[in-house]
C-alpha cells in the first residue's frame, strides 16, 4: 500500500489507473481507525478495483470547545490496518496540503438537514463535513465512496449533496459495526471511562425497546421517544435528542420504514447511534 500526502502525487497515481481502465473507490477517514472503517475498506473491495482511504482531521468541523486537538492521530497503525484489509493507497495530508490559505473560504452548506438533529447541536459542523468532503471527491474523484451509517445523518447530507450538485461518485451506505453489547463502534468511545463504558451499551438498548413499541403503535410516538429520553437520564446519559424520522430524514408518517436517531453525552463523551426498522 503506497501513502501519499500531497495531492498533485495522489492524482498521479490515480491518473495511471484511470488510464487502465480501472474503478477506484473511496473511503473518507479521520484515522484512528477501528472495525467499522475496517468494514468500509471491505465494502468499497468489492465495488471498485482500487480502494483508496483518506486519514485527515478536518478543523473545519469541529466547533468550539471541541476534541479538535485532543482527536487521536494514529497514523502508523492505521497504516497497517488500511493495508490488511486490502487498500490501495492512504491519502494523508497535511493542514497545509488541505487548505493553504486557512480554512477555505468556499464553503458548501446543505441547508435544512444540517439544521436538525446533530446540527442543531453542532452548529457548522456539517459545513466543514460537506465541504471538505466535496474537496476530496474533487481531489480523487471516485466512482465510488463508502461511508458508514453510524453517522445516518451526515451520510444523508452527503447524498444530498451528491444529488444537488450533480457529482459523478456512487454512495455507498454501509451497516453499523456494534461491538458485543451493542455500543456502536466509534473512535470517540476510547474516551469512555470504564464505568461509563459499561454502561454505554443502554443507548443501543433504548433505542431497540423504543423501536419496538413505536411499530406496535406507531401513533403513539411522541410519547415513546419522550419516555426513551427520560430513561437515558436515569442511566446517566446527558440526552441532546432522541427523535423519530422516515428514513432519508423526512417527517415520520405511519407508512415507515423509520429511523430513530439519538445522542448523549456520557461523561465527557458524545455518543450517536440510530436504528432503522419498520416497514
Amino acid at each position: 500500500m503506497q501513502t501519499l500526502h500531497r495531492i498533485d502525487e495522489l492524482r498521479g497515481q490515480l491518473r495511471q489507473w484511470r488510464m487502465a481502465g480501472e474503478r477506484i473507490a473511496f473511503v473518507p477517514t479521520m484515522g484512528n481507525l477501528h472495525a467499522g472503517h475496517s468494514s468500509l475498506i471491505e465494502a468499497a473491495r468489492e465495488h471498485a478495483d482500487r480502494v483508496v482511504a483518506s486519514i485527515f482531521v478536518n478543523k473545519a468541523q469541529f466547533g468550539l470547545n471541541e476534541d479538535f486537538d485532543q482527536y487521536p492521530r494514529t497514523l502508523d497503525a492505521d497504516q497497517k490496518e488500511l493495508e490488511a484489509r486490502g487498500a490501495d493507497l492512504l491519502f494523508a495530508p497535511s493542514n497545509e496540503e488541505m487548505y493553504p490559505d486557512g480554512l477555505p473560504n468556499t464553503t458548501v452548506a446543505v441547508g435544512s438537514l444540517t439544521n436538525i438533529l446533530c446540527g442543531a447541536f453542532r452548529p457548522g459542523h456539517f459545513d466543514g463535513v460537506s465541504t471538505v468532503v466535496s474537496i476530496l471527491f474533487n481531489i480523487v474523484q471516485p466512482d465510488v465512496a463508502v461511508f458508514g451509517s453510524k453517522d445516518y445523518q451526515q451520510l444523508q447530507v452527503i447524498e444530498r449533496m451528491v444529488h444537488d450538485l450533480r457529482l459523478p461518485v456512487e454512495i455507498i451506505a454501509a451497516p453499523i459495526v456494534r461491538d458485543a453489547d451493542g455500543l456502536a463502534m466509534s473512535s470517540r468511545n476510547q474516551y469512555l471511562e470504564p464505568a461509563e463504558r459499561a454502561q454505554a451499551a443502554k443507548l443501543y438498548e433504548t433505542l431497540q425497546h423504543a423501536g419496538q413499541a413505536i411499530e406496535q403503535n406507531f401513533a403513539d410516538h411522541p410519547r415513546i421517544c419522550a419516555e426513551a429520553f427520560e430513561a437515558l437520564k436515569q442511566y446517566g446519559f446527558k440526552p441532546q435528542y432522541l427523535e423519530l424520522y422516515n428514513q432519508g430524514l423526512q417527517p415520520a408518517d405511519a407508512d415507515g420504514p423509520w429511523v430513530l436517531l439519538v445522542a448523549a453525552m456520557l461523561g465527557r463523551t458524545r455518543l450517536i447511534d440510530n436504528l432503522q426498522f419498520g416497514a
